[in-house]
């Protein structure tokens, strides 16, 4: 069939990629109010019109979750952008969010064949704006499935894998039930992605579209206290259990002064704000203290999380303290523009010793070594080694860490038999299954601190596993029944 976009391939590459429209850097950096407004429709069809529709299309085998990319982007020339929509949630059940949070550039773009000699096809843009011309029409929520299970599944965790796992099951049929430690839903979309990249009201839809499919969410519920893993299976009768939970426990750097007032983990900093409102103190209860000067240590996408927010809790000078150079920062590229945009000073090459603190152990100074970049360590980026005598102090008197975290460890403490690998993570086969018979995990407690993106990959595939071991079973029990009665009821 024709395709909808009369462009030969030779005019395609001629077009621009277009730009999402953004708020001006000295407005937003004063407010919490979404940065990217993303395409209007006249954008989008635009740039939908670059895509090459590639006979082989190596962008799918590129996303985690393999959307077809070329099919919704098809729809888009259509004009039938609800039909778009529901193309790229057949096998993504978080686009709005995916739209804005995913790493395209180093996933489906990175690989998009126009991208090889010219800009590649804006596909996380395309992606958000059909998820919000969905929501924008008020658009139907998704209709449970038809034939209903009695098979349970519990699911531990309400965050990127814990949702997709859900949402996956419940279009199969099964009775899902998932199990919040907070009182609000998200997880890490929640309490550690702050509004100004995802807007709550976006966050909150994509969680009643799961709810939408029969999915029971229970907040309050710390599984590992509250209840355990062997209660969910032995005692509240759930035939499968997937473990969710995230990384939530943060790492520091183990540097003199870390125990100082005024030194904070991005976790518990970005908690405060997005989960509790700490920045609409005294509206909301929990207050926060910012100094006029704040460092952020780290480099990935948290970190940019977490000093862009000081700088609209009201931090004069706000620096990213970062060991390497700028190449080698995991943080996204879009990210890092946005936050020296907003004033954001990246101080590269440069290594914390030591936090200061005056007498009444309060932060006032933090001090650093320069560093230069050596031969490649494990990971594959240049090596920092220090430069002798570049000790220099710099006066801040916040400072935030955003070097890592890894899972909180009450769900493995309480759960005999479930191994456990480096860092607290719980380990998993090819199939997110544990060494517990019907657990299953995925996202960052099987991973460590990951992706969104990856995150829904595991949900995805432990969803699937989760479906082919109770169809076993049942298969199996069927089985059996049909041996016995044709034995006249003796097994």
């Amino acid at each position: 069939m024709p395709g909808a976009n009369p462009l030969k391939p030779r005019e395609r590459v001629k077009i621009a990629r277009q730009q999402a429209f953004e708020r001006p850097a000295a407005e937003r950096s004063a407010h919490f109010l979404e940065v990217s407004g993303g395409f209007d429709e006249e954008r989008a069809r635009v740039e939908a019109s670059r895509c090459l529709e590639c006979r082989d299309a190596v962008c799918v085998r590129g996303c985690p979750v393999a959307v077809d990319i070329p099919g919704f982007i098809q729809l888009i020339l259509e004009r039938d952008y609800l039909g778009a929509s529901r193309k790229i949630r057949e096998t993504n059940s978080l686009p709005a969010i995916c739209g804005r949070v995913c790493p395209q550039e180093s996933q489906c773009e990175e690989v998009c064949t126009l991208g090889k000699k010219f800009a590649p096809v804006a596909i996380g843009k395309l992606e958000r704006f059909v998820a919000d011309f969905e929501a924008e029409c008020r658009a139907g929520l998704p209709a449970r499935a038809t034939a209903r299970l009695s098979t349970k599944v519990a699911v531990v965790g309400s965050g990127p894998a814990g949702l997709t796992c859900a949402a996956e099951l419940a279009k199969l049929g099964y009775g899902v039930t998932i199990f919040e430690a907070l009182h609000a839903a998200g997880g890490v979309l929640r309490y550690g992605i702050p509004e100004f990249r995802l807007p709550r009201s976006i966050l909150d839809r994509e969680i009643r579209t799961v709810e939408a499919l029969g999915v029971e969410i229970r907040t309050n519920v710390l599984v590992g206290r509250t209840l355990t893993i062997d209660e969910l299976r032995n005692e509240w009768g759930f035939d499968a259990v997937f473990l969710g939970t995230g990384a939530g426990t943060p790492v520091f750097m183990g540097i003199p002064g870390e125990s100082l007032s005024g030194v904070y983990s991005a976790n518990e900093f970005l908690t405060r704000v997005n989960l509790m409102g700490a920045h609409r103190f005294p509206e909301r209860d929990t207050p926060i203290r910012i100094g006029r000067e704040v460092a952020v240590i780290g480099g990935g996408n948290t970190a940019m999380d977490a000093v862009r927010t000081a700088r609209r809790l009201g931090a004069e000078r706000a620096y990213l303290v970062y060991r390497r150079s700028r190449q080698e920062m995991p943080a996204r590229a879009e990210e890092i523009a946005h936050a020296e945009e907003e004033g954001v000073e990246l101080l590269l090459l440069t290594n914390p010793l030591r936090i200061l603190g005056d007498e009444r152990s309060w932060v006032v100074g933090m001090e650093c070594q320069r560093m230069t970049l050596g031969e490649p360590d494990a990971s594959g980026r240049r090596r920092p080694v220090s430069v002798p005598g570049s000790e220099f102090v710099l006066p801040v008197q916040t400072v935030i860490e955003a070097i890592g975290q890894k899972p909180n460890p009450i769900v493995q403490a309480t759960t005999p038999g479930l191994e456990t690998a480096e860092r607290g993570t719980v380990r998993v086969g090819d199939a997110q299954q544990t060494s517990r018979p019907g657990v299953f995990a995925g996202g960052d407690v099987a991973r460590g601190g990951a992706t969104v993106i990856l995150a829904m990959r595991d949900g995805r595939q432990a969803a699937a596993a989760i479906h082919h071991a109770l169809s076993e079973q049942s298969r199996s029990m069927h089985a059996s029944c049909i041996t016995a009665d044709s034995r006249g009821g003796e097994p």
